[in-house]
C-alpha cells in the first residue's frame, strides 16, 4: 500500500513537471517568429533566435530526463536491489555503524550511475551544440571520479560521526545530528574554497589594473572587505558566466569566472558585483541559512519519526526501525512533498534579487551599467526571454530579464 502510494506520488510530481515544460515550450514557440515588443527591444533577432532554439532543445532534453528519473526512482524501489545493497553491507560491522555509512555512501554512488549518459549527452551533444561546452572527455571524467573520491573522503567521516550519534545520544540523535551536520555545512563555507574548488578549477587572483583597483573601490565604499579577489577558469568547461562570493568574516572572497570578464565591461562587472554585495548588504545570506537550519532541523525530526514507526522500513524491504535506510529513503521520497512549496521559496529568492538589483543601482549610480550587464548576460547565456509566467513562477529563482528591467527603470 505505502508503495502504491509512493508511486501515484511519483506519478503526479512527474505530470506536473511536464506539464509546465510543455508549457513553456508552447511559450517560446508562441514568439518564436516575432518577440514581445518589450523582448525586441532589449535583444537583437539573431540572438533571441538562438535563445528559443536552445531553450526547446533543454525542454525536449529536460523532459527524457525527468521520465528517466522517475522510472530509476520506481525500479529501485520496487525491485528490491536496495535492501539487497543493505544485506551486502550489513553483516560487516557488529556495531552496524561504519557499514551503515560504507552502505549510504555505496549506494549514492550506484544512483549516481543510471543518469551518466544522460549526463553525458548533456555535455557533449546540447551544450556543445549552442557552444557552451568547453569540456574534454578525459576532463569530464576526471571530475566524475574526482567527486566520488571527495564523497567518500568527506562524507563517509561525516556519516559515520552522524550514525555514531544515534547511538550514544538515544531519542534525541536527531537535535544533536542537526547541528553537526549545520556546524559542517557552516564550516565548508570556509573550507570549500581553500580546499575543494582548486582540486577542479584554477583560481587566480585578479591581475593589477582599472578592474582590480574599480571593484575594490566599490568594495570600500560598500563596506564589503573581501579577503581577495579571484579570477576562475570556468571556461575550461563551460562558455556559461558567473560570480560569487564565498566563506564570511575575514574569509570572505569574491569569485569571477574568467567568462564573465571576458564578456562584460569594467562598468558592468562592477554593477554585478554590487548586487552580490546586495545580497550580503541586505541580509539575505543568514536569512536563508536560518531558513535552511529550520528546514533541516524539520528534515532530522522527520528521519527519526519515519525510522521509528513500524510501516515505513519495512514498505520497501528494509528492516524495521534501522537508521540508515531511513536516511537513504528519506533522501529519495522527500522531495514528492518539498517540490510543491519550489514556488515559494523561489518567491522570496525574487525578492531577493530585486533587492540586491536595487543595491547595485544605487552603488554603482544608475541603472544603466546593471541593465547592460543583465542584457549582455542574457545573451551570452542564451537565457529564456519569454518564459511561461506558471514556468517562471514555479521553477525561477531570479525575475525574467524584462521583470528585473522594469524593476531598475521604474525605481525612484
Amino acid at each position: 500500500m505505502v508503495f502504491t502510494i509512493v508511486a501515484v506520488l511519483i506519478v503526479l510530481r512527474l505530470a506536473a513537471e511536464l506539464v509546465l515544460s510543455l508549457l513553456n515550450c508552447a511559450e517560446a514557440k508562441k514568439h518564436a517568429s516575432t518577440p514581445p515588443p518589450a523582448v525586441a527591444a532589449i535583444t537583437d533577432a539573431a540572438s533571441y533566435t538562438k535563445s528559443v532554439e536552445y531553450t526547446l532543445a533543454k525542454g525536449r532534453f529536460g523532459r527524457i530526463e525527468l521520465v528517466w528519473d522517475a522510472i530509476v526512482v520506481v525500479a529501485v524501489l520496487g525491485s528490491g536491489v536496495l535492501p539487497w545493497v543493505y544485506g551486502f553491507f550489513a553483516p560487516l560491522s557488529s556495531t552496524g555503524v561504519w557499514d551503515d555509512a560504507l552502505f549510504l555512501i555505496a549506494t549514492g554512488i550506484l544512483l549516481s550511475v543510471p543518469s551518466i549518459p544522460l549526463d553525458w549527452w548533456g555535455q557533449f551533444r546540447l551544450e556543445a551544440k549552442f557552444g557552451f561546452n568547453k569540456s574534454t572527455l578525459g576532463l569530464w571524467i576526471t571530475d566524475k571520479f574526482k567527486g566520488m573520491a571527495l564523497g567518500l573522503a568527506i562524507g563517509f567521516p561525516l556519516l559515520w560521526a552522524l550514525l555514531s550519534l544515534v547511538r550514544l545520544a538515544g531519542p534525541t540523535w536527531w537535535i544533536w545530528g542537526f547541528a553537526l551536520v549545520f556546524v559542517f555545512q557552516l564550516l565548508m563555507l570556509v573550507l570549500y574554497p581553500k580546499l575543494i574548488m582548486p582540486l577542479f578549477n584554477k583560481l587566480t587572483p585578479l591581475p593589477e589594473g582599472d578592474l582590480r583597483t574599480r571593484l575594490l573601490a566599490l568594495s570600500e565604499r560598500t563596506g564589503f572587505r573581501a579577503s581577495t579577489i579571484q579570477v576562475m577558469d570556468g571556461s575550461k568547461r563551460s562558455g556559461h558566466s558567473n560570480a560569487f562570493f564565498t566563506g564570511f568574516g575575514r574569509f570572505r572572497r569574491i569569485v569571477l569566472f574568467d567568462t564573465l570578464i571576458a564578456q562584460l565591461s569594467p562598468e558592468e562587472l562592477e554593477a554585478v558585483l554590487a548586487h552580490e554585495v546586495g545580497h550580503y548588504k541586505r541580509g539575505h545570506i543568514p536569512k536563508m541559512i536560518a531558513v535552511s537550519a529550520v528546514l533541516m532541523l524539520g528534515g532530522f525530526g522527520a528521519i527519526a519519526w519515519f525510522a521509528q514507526a513500524p510501516w515505513f522500513n519495512t514498505a520497501f524491504g528494509f528492516p524495521a526501525g534501522e537508521i540508515a535506510p531511513a536516511f537513504l529513503l528519506f533522501g529519495l521520497l522527500s522531495g514528492l512533498a518539498t517540490f510543491w512549496f519550489t514556488p515559494v521559496g523561489n518567491y522570496f529568492s525574487r525578492k531577493h534579487e530585486y533587492e540586491a538589483d536595487a543595491f547595485a543601482r544605487e552603488a554603482v549610480g544608475g541603472a544603466q551599467p546593471m541593465i547592460g550587464a543583465l542584457r549582455q548576460l542574457a545573451r551570452k547565456n542564451l537565457s529564456n526571454l519569454t518564459p511561461h509566467r506558471w514556468f517562471s513562477g514555479f521553477y525561477y529563482s531570479h525575475p525574467t530579464l524584462v521583470e528585473r528591467e522594469q524593476a531598475l527603470v521604474d525605481a525612484k
